[in-house]
């Protein structure tokens, strides 16, 4: 593989110049820097884990990429850069993948980083007794024997990765892929330090217990209230960090920390559904939106638990019709959002997006449509039908969720009620199938349709509504094979637009405000894969 030339002269500018640093100045653009490099952002709630096989949130997967590095990282805009691989080569039919890691990459505890470790690592994600979250992406990775593995029904060491020396770490898949690459820099696939882990079990990502193979390490961590990461002298790249220290504190409400965002105590923090006008008028250099891979929706319980009502799919498709996407992305949040029909986003990469039909009615053909179907299923303003909601807590999540069941009790004369949970009580809630409806978002793990539409594969491990289509699984494993796979993206799509285990209700954007002295935020970069070690401070 070969990357831009750019990025390598930027690196390699970055690397050599590091002396300047003292000089007080960026060693590239030349603009004078802060003394004090501290990074402090606002998160809405505590993570999972700083795991990287356990970690299952998005803000738990950011501190996770500061902590570790895996194979290869993203650029500004997106694309592969080395991380602990130089380079890799692939045979003619693409199942096999050949990477080559760089020698000088260590581990904060000073041992080299080897192709071992990620074998490790990757066994560890496959392993039933880790009981990931994630397992399920070693075969969304197409990883050979990852299925039996992942079921007990052969043994760890089947699974296709195995270390040819300290440097050469060889892939083998179960069919080609020409997109592999890109699955590696997910969290979950980078290494993990045995002996560390078999020290202290569970712990051993504590603060003092810790080892890592990233920019940064974790010295601090106050659940629910902070957590906070400072520079790892063994980083391979450590001369060329500028942050010096990160903190994440966690604040549940978004008003509470746009407060403190004006008050000096943070660099960047969410703007707060519906304030994005307003707040782009009087601060126009802070308030900042773009383009993000991810979709908000509503997961539907389908499964053996769920009542009967839900698995009536007329049901299903009122309460989809009956959502008027347009007023919660232009009146609720206000942020460059844009309203969903499919779950993948158009920002997904070679992607089209399918013109599914109800996209094409108009909200109230979309209302009397929803009405009859509701009517068919038996329930009507008259005899109303009940349904319980719940999100995680969030104000914004609250708001869509507010207009939305006043959509529904308008329109279909639903009576619902509405209830929010702390996040991991949230997380074991929706898993668990303990639910009717649940607030969802989900961001690509990878800049492809798959990353998505896995999700209604029906052995996906956040299939929560547990929805089982054996056409859609068949069109997903032909899908990962081919060269141009839209044709069976879009006729998943055209499917679950049917079947409706899921409402989509908008593809987010970035909506942040960011202090004007933090410099390189990527906001080219729609996975939002971002690494503190490329920001910096700049000297007001």
């Amino acid at each position: 593989m070969t990357f831009s030339t750019k990025a390598l002269l930027l690196a390699s500018a970055v690397s050599l110049a590091a002396p300047a640093f003292a000089a007080g100045t960026h060693p590239v653009t030349g603009e004078p820097l802060a003394d004090d490099q501290t990074f402090t952002y606002r998160v809405l709630d505590e993570h999972t884990s700083v795991d990287p096989q356990i970690v299952e949130d998005v803000t738990g997967s950011e501190i996770v990429r500061d902590l570790f590095e895996g194979l290869y990282n993203q650029d500004a805009e997106g694309n592969l850069e080395p991380g602990v691989a130089l380079s890799h080569t692939v045979n003619e039919d693409n199942t096999v993948y050949t990477f080559t890691l760089r020698p000088d990459a260590k581990w904060s505890d000073g041992k080299t980083v080897t192709a071992g470790d990620f074998v490790y690592a990757w066994r560890r994600l496959a392993d039933p007794a880790t009981a990931s979250a994630y397992q399920w992406y070693v075969e969304v990775m197409n990883l050979k024997n990852a299925g039996p593995v992942m079921a007990g029904e052969m043994g760890l060491e089947e699974l296709g990765v195995r270390a040819i020396d300290d440097t050469t770490l060889e892939v083998t898949l179960e069919n080609p892929m020409p997109y592999f690459a890109l699955t590696t820099t997910h969290t979950s696939t980078f290494p993990a330090p045995a002996w560390a882990i078999e020290a202290h079990g569970p712990d051993w990502i504590k603060p003092g217990n810790i080892v890592v193979n990233g920019a940064y390490t974790l010295t601090e961590h106050v659940p629910n209230e902070r957590s906070v990461r400072e520079r790892n002298p063994m980083y391979w790249n450590n001369d060329a960090t500028i942050i010096d220290k990160v903190v994440a504190l966690v604040i549940n409400d978004e008003n509470v920390a746009l407060t403190r965002y004006f008050a000096g105590e943070l660099d960047r923090t969410e703007i707060p559904a519906g304030q994005y006008p307003s707040l782009k008028g009087s601060n126009p250099e802070e308030a900042t939106v773009f383009p993000r891979l991810c979709s908000y929706y509503y997961t539907i319980n389908m499964s053996d638990s769920a009542p009967e009502f839900l698995k009536d799919v007329r049901v299903r498709q009122a309460l989809s019709l009956a959502v008027n996407r347009d007023i919660i992305v232009e009146k609720v949040l206000q942020g460059g959002q844009t309203a969903a029909y499919t779950f993948t986003p158009g920002a997904t990469a070679n992607f089209q997006v399918p013109a599914v039909e109800y996209a094409g009615m108009t909200q109230a053909e979309r209302n009397a449509r929803a009405a009859e179907l509701l009517s068919e299923a038996g329930y009507d303003k008259s005899n109303p039908l009940e349904i319980d909601l719940i999100y995680n807590t969030s104000e914004a999540h609250k708001k869509v969720a507010i207009a939305i069941a006043q959509m529904w009790k308008q329109t279909l004369g639903v009576k619902v009620t509405m209830s929010n949970q702390e996040w991991k009580t949230f997380l074991e809630t929706r898993g668990n199938q303990d639910y009717q409806i649940a607030r969802a978002g989900w961001c690509g793990d990878y800049n492809e349709a798959s990353t998505f539409l896995d999700l209604v594969q029906s052995g996906s491990g956040y299939n929560d509504a547990k929805y089982a289509s054996a056409e859609v699984d068949a069109l997903l494993a032909e899908a990962k094979t081919m060269a141009d796979p839209q044709a069976n993206y879009t006729k998943i799509e055209e499917i679950i637009a049917v079947d409706m285990p899921l409402i989509p209700i908008y593809h987010y954007a970035g909506n942040f405000m960011i202090a004007t002295d933090l410099e390189n935020w990527p906001v080219k970069n729609v996975e939002q894969n971002w690494y503190s070690r490329n920001l910096y401070k700049i000297a007001e």
